[in-house]
């Protein structure tokens, strides 16, 4: 839009990195770049778009050059109903282009798959459950998944172990099924079958997704939070990264276990790049909670309990961001707050002890003594 024919280079440039970022997302059908280029310069009706080339959601934008800087405005349209999804400006010096193209792609695809599946979860809503694929029965289990407690763990069962008859390969199915045992066995007990659940799905979801970054983040997950090999859920993080860059799922997931293995500074750092990645998508209170881990290590109590904070205003439902909250505010002095955020932990979580809640997440030792500690003087059993 600049009418500045150089600028053809670095729009071509950016709009390549786009589609092969969107590429690596294993769920996503993406058209070619050489099928995408042909409406370049037009203004085409995106629902004729959508027709022609057999999908459902289209990517459009523009590039405009003024003065050093660069604005670029993007939205992604529903091309069945030619509903926007999801629309975002960005204002940049031009200084240098390829930075500035790696910072835009990032931006762009990090925002764009929450804002996706959003509108496949709703999609999928709306179709007769005998319609129903292997994907579209992970969709629907997704928001219960997300929930991360034992209740939306057992509404999304009956809808993963269905999709894994159908699919008995399907990796990203394995990887949430090991999350709901997760959460069974951390929430609901710790029952020995769930434990043992979670580990195996994990490694079904590593074995049949090497190459899909959700997968291999799901699996990291499970294996640094049950099985606690720290090791082997660092380089599942690390390989669904080199796939995907805009994993912000992995660097979330990451966050977490790298927070319980006493990596203070890695876990404020992954649960920041998830954040910048995907600030609204709706798993963002498990990178804040990565976060709060590592500031209560560091003894930065003020910034763990404001992160603490954020992690409940995204998932209120969620009991483990009580527990944290109420054991930096025992570090602060404020034992009323503390007790009154450990009632909330035992009213979502009633058989929660302290003991066997570090016993099932095993963290590292410069956590497990202050966090013990706080944990009792806030009036948590033991």
């Amino acid at each position: 839009m600049s009418g500045d024919p150089e600028q053809d280079y670095f729009v071509d440039g950016m709009v390549e990195e786009i589609i092969t970022g969107l590429s690596r997302i294993k769920w996503l059908f993406v058209i070619a770049r050489t099928s995408s280029f042909a409406y370049r310069g037009k203004s085409p009706d995106v629902r004729q778009v959508g027709r022609e080339l057999g999908v459902r959601y289209v990517l459009e934008g523009s590039v405009r050059k003024a003065s050093g800087r660069v604005r670029i405005a993007g939205q992604l349209v529903d091309a069945e109903s030619g509903r926007h999804i999801w629309a975002e400006r960005y204002d940049r010096p031009l200084d240098d282009m390829f930075a500035l193209q790696d910072e835009i792609t990032l931006n762009v695809i990090g925002a764009i798959e929450p804002s996706l599946r959003r509108a496949e979860i709703e999609r999928v809503k709306r179709k007769r459950p005998g319609d129903l694929d292997a994907y579209d029965l992970v969709l629907r289990a997704m928001p219960f998944v997300d929930t991360a407690m034992p209740e939306g763990a057992l509404q999304a069962l009956p809808l993963l172990e269905p999709a894994l008859a159908l699919e008995p390969h399907y990796a990203i199915a394995h990887g949430h099924i090991a999350v709901c045992h997760r959460a069974l066995f951390m929430r609901a007990g710790q029952r020995e079958e769930n434990r043992r659940a979670a580990i195996r799905h994990a490694h079904a979801a590593l074995a049949h997704g090497r190459d899909d970054a959700t997968a291999l983040a799901l699996a990291g997950f499970v294996i640094g939070q049950v099985e606690h090999d720290r090791r082997a859920a660092r380089e599942a993080f690390e390989a669904a990264l080199a796939l995907s860059p805009s994993s912000a799922l992995s660097y979330t997931h990451g966050s977490i276990v790298a927070g319980w293995g006493g990596e203070a500074e890695r876990a404020i750092e992954w649960g920041q790049k998830a954040l910048r990645l995907s600030p609204f998508d709706p798993r963002s209170y498990a990178a804040w909670h990565g976060i709060a881990i590592g500031h209560f290590q560091q003894g930065r109590y003020e910034d763990a309990a404001n992160a603490d904070r954020q992690t409940i205003q995204r998932n209120p439902g969620f009991s483990f961001p009580y527990a944290m909250l109420a054991a930096a505010l025992v570090k602060l002095g404020r034992i009323g707050e503390a007790k009154a955020a450990a009632a909330r932990v035992l009213a979502l979580h009633p058989a929660f002890n302290i003991g066997e809640w570090c016993a099932a997440i095993d963290p590292a030792p410069e956590i497990a003594a202050p966090l013990t500690e706080a944990l009792r003087a806030a009036g948590l059993p033991e």
